[in-house]
């Protein structure tokens, strides 16, 4: 079997399986501290779901495997994988647990602030003895993130299991760290557990800040060295609006990035580079091509209020790719 992931043969008829937790987004209606907002607007939020509606607005089969309260955020968004085609067969209402949620404010520049309600979640439930009974047989792909496992123990052993099943059946390992250091229990227990299942990936996509701090290396170069040696495949550092750099074992490149006309909300915008990369993939197209649609699915994401309002379908995402700015838009 070819090596690197680029000519792991992934093709559009394998579906995708997504491995998280979703939750209820509240996105304040005006800016300031979050204890001062009056009035929120509702949405679905998660690094997986993103990615999940990402792929199906480019027309590829995607699933969720998770665990969500038997509550109005629970049943609200198992409508919305639902109304947006995402399958929902490996998704479980748990009665006495609850849903996430989260609070987002409103910036106009930078980084918005985020506040979590997930300690005891349904999601924080998922263990390998839930993986091990799951029938994974419509799916080619598992892409999961850093979050999964850092929401309980048990969250750990179901995220190594699905490792091991994607290995042992012949799945494609898609993995984004995704850091979230508040939710770990310390920052060796991240770095040691992200660090191995970096290990076993086809391809790792981490931003540079994230690389940095798993590795203590500085560049995108070496950073994409150091997950190399470890043993992952294909190695994908996300550097912003400077663009992404890939590398293999054969090779390695830099993919320019594109302008962004206005930075509304950068939450989202790995989750759309995911989407892009491993579409294209899914379509045959040379690594070179799926990192370069990363960056562009990305850069639309940004200009976008919502965590994934902005995914594109093909229609906007060829526009862009094109002119600069989505169809539609």
């Amino acid at each position: 079997m070819p090596r690197n992931a680029a000519d792991r043969g992934i093709n559009m008829k394998q579906g995708v399986l997504l491995a998280g937790e979703p939750m209820a987004l509240f996105i304040a209606q005006s800016e300031g501290p979050l204890e001062c907002v009056d009035g929120y607007t509702a949405a679905i939020a998660g690094a997986e779901y993103n990615v999940a509606v990402g792929l199906r607005r480019l027309e590829h089969t995607a699933g969720y495997l998770t665990k969500l309260g038997d509550d109005p955020f629970g049943r609200r968004i198992v409508r919305g994988m639902r109304e947006n085609g995402i399958g929902t067969e490996l998704t479980a209402l748990c009665a006495g647990r609850p849903t996430g949620f989260m609070l987002k404010s409103k910036v106009h520049a930078g980084d918005p602030e985020i506040f979590y309600f997930r300690k005891g979640s349904a999601a924080s439930t998922l263990c390998a003895a839930d993986v091990e009974k799951l029938d994974l047989s419509c799916y080619g792909v598992l892409h999961m993130t850093g979050i999964l496992p850092a929401l309980s123990d048990g969250c750990r052993a179901a995220a190594l299991a699905l490792a091991d099943r994607a290995r042992d059946e012949g799945m494609f390992f898609s993995f984004d760290p995704n850091l979230r250091p508040q939710l770990w229990p310390d920052r060796e227990t991240m770095t040691r557990f992200v660090n191995d299942l970096a290990a076993r990936a086809d391809l790792f996509l981490p931003g540079i800040a994230e690389g940095q701090t798993l590795t203590g290396a500085r560049t995108c170069e070496e950073i994409a060295a150091f997950y190399l040696g470890l043993g992952a495949k294909t190695v994908v550092v996300k550097n912003g609006s400077a663009g992404a750099y890939a590398c293999t074992p054969e090779k390695s490149f830099w993919a320019q990035g594109f302008p962004v006309r206005q930075v509304v909300d950068t939450v989202g915008a790995g989750d759309g580079f995911a989407v892009g990369v491993l579409s294209g993939l899914l379509e045959g197209l040379p690594l070179c091509e799926a990192v370069r649609r990363g960056n562009a699915v990305g850069a639309i994401q940004v200009m976008s209020v919502g965590d994934n309002d902005g995914l594109p379908t093909r229609a906007q995402l060829a526009a862009f790719m094109e002119k600069g700015e989505p169809a539609n838009a």
